[in-house]
């Protein structure tokens, strides 16, 4: 699969703004913060795909990117970001709980956290709506690069203990500033973009 075609197709505020329901896509979401936006430029190898920014909460709208005509990846909205104003809380909270239970093309969710502050409340929140819904959980342990290779294997351990007792959830490490965990990333994209839905 050629991620380097993948190109930017639109935004939406909410659930009516969504593209047509078909063919098959995979969602990013994580904390502000977290690497969400570098993780998937780094997945597709394109620097300025998803925006970056040093202010979390920025990105307040879902993004919608082509692979190619069938296959999609979408950028949720950033959680847990205490500045952002209750009402705009309130609505990411009713938009992405509808996205996660109705989005029938929705084949995965890549749940981002930093390695060094995974499993926060928000994140077990956010978790545990997908498991509700059906859906398929990566949990991708950004910024795996600020630990010694010792700390990491030791959270990414502790991680996948935790998530040991949850059906359809991994879990892996991953670097946007190294690549580490580029490989396993491309390799969980390719099973959910060619297999058939159960």
């Amino acid at each position: 699969m050629n991620y380097q075609k993948t190109h930017y197709l639109t935004s939406a505020v909410d659930e009516a703004g969504l593209p047509h329901d078909s063919g098959i896509e995979v969602a990013f979401i994580g904390r502000s913060n977290a690497g969400k936006s570098s993780a998937i430029n780094t997945i597709v190898g394109l620097k300025g795909l998803a925006r970056t920014s040093k202010t979390p909460g920025r990105t307040q709208m879902i993004n919608y990117f082509a692979i190619d005509e069938d296959r999609h990846l979408v950028d949720l909205p950033g959680y847990g970001y205490a500045k952002v104003p209750r009402p705009i809380q309130e609505r990411w909270t009713e938009n992405i709980n509808n996205y996660l239970k109705n989005r029938k093309s929705l084949r995965g969710l890549i749940l981002v956290m930093d390695i060094r502050h995974p499993l926060q409340p928000s994140d077990e929140q956010l978790l545990q709506w997908a498991l509700n819904y059906g859906v398929h959980v990566h949990v991708l342990l950004t910024k795996a690069d600020k630990l010694t290779r010792q700390a990491m294997i030791k959270m990414l351990r502790d991680v996948q203990e935790a998530l040991r007792p949850l059906n359809n959830v991994t879990c892996q490490a991953f670097s946007s500033q190294n690549r580490y965990g580029l490989d396993e990333a491309h390799e969980l994209l390719e099973k959910w973009f060619t297999e058939t839905a159960e």
